[in-house]
Order: C-alpha cells, then structure tokens, then sequence
C-alpha cells in the first residue's frame, strides 16, 4: 500500500512504518516538500498514491472532487511522531479496507484520549 505522507509529517515515519505500508514515501523525498497541497494531490492522484496528512485541505479536496487520490486524514492536533507512527500501525486494517472501498474519498484517523 502507498501512502504519500505529507510534510506536515515527519520523514522518520516511513521508516517506521514501511513494514506494514511498503511503498511509502514523503513528498519531500519526491522534492514536493515546498509544493502546493494542489500539486500533491494531482502527483499522488496520478501515480496511485493515498494522501496521509493533518492539513484540513486534503480533507477539502477529498470532499470537493473525491478520488483519485484516497486522503487519510489524520485529526491529532500536535503530538508526537511516535503517537502517529502508533495510530497508523494500529489501523492498518481499517486503512486497507478504505483503499479497497472504491466509493470512498477520505478516511479520518483520530488518537484515543
């Protein structure tokens, strides 16, 4: 499973969770790390890439124009890289049931307090 992980993300967390999403990646690793949230969406969208961010504008985007690309969105607020990296891990059931759903245009990931 791809995820594109956005740059409101750390870069350590494809390492940490390529065991379970192999083929992920960060934009800034792509040189997309300065670019519009628009051209991430088109890149991800073109190559079979699922969004994965905090930004409220992919949660926009998957709602104006649904998929391609899929957007997890992932609604934390500040914490830390290891509290994402649990909170993806701990959802991969739930994220591959999302990509398969082809109606689908955006699952929301939420820590529980």
């Amino acid at each position: 499973m791809k995820l594109l992980l956005d740059q409101n993300l750390s870069r350590r967390l494809v390492a940490r969770i390529e065991g379970l999403y192999p083929d992920s990646i960060h934009v800034a690793e792509l040189g997309l790390d300065s670019a519009s949230d628009r051209m991430i969406w088109e890149w991800a969208g073109e190559r079979g890439y699922v969004v994965v961010s905090k930004d409220t504008d992919f949660r926009q985007l998957a709602f104006l124009y649904g998929p391609p690309p899929k957007v997890v969105w992932l609604r934390v607020g500040n914490v830390s890289t290891s509290v994402i990296e649990a909170l993806l891990l701990g959802s991969v059931s739930q994220v591959v049931r999302f990509v398969d759903a082809d109606e689908e245009a955006l699952l929301v990931l939420s820590r529980a307090d």
